[in-house]
């Protein structure tokens, strides 16, 4: 999982949430959570496109090649890739893999 977007998105200081846990047997799911200011709503369906970076991460580092990765990866194993808004802001991302 990326955790770097979640330290670039975050305030200096801001703790990161990162935890595995078991979802349903056979499952395990890994989460990221910063407390950064979220991705708009408009681009989380692009999030995980190869080069693609929402205008407000133009001007920051990066090639907007490390979210469509993980999307690639979990998918060869078997398994998803999600964002979504966290509930007190940010973003979370779920990667869901098979045991």
């Amino acid at each position: 999982m990326n955790w770097t977007n979640a330290a670039k998105w975050s305030p200096p200081g801001a703790a990161i949430d990162i935890r595995l846990t078991a979802a349903e047997p056979g499952w395990a799911l890994l989460t990221v959570a910063d407390s950064g200011p979220g991705i708009a709503e408009e681009d989380l369906p692009h999030v995980f496109d190869r080069f693609y970076r929402a205008t407000a991460a133009r001007s920051m580092p990066g090639s907007g090649l490390g979210l469509a990765i993980v999307a690639q990866t979990a998918t060869q194993h078997g398994g998803t890739v999600t964002a979504a808004p966290g509930e007190e802001g940010g973003t979370v991302v779920t990667l869901r893999l098979p045991t």
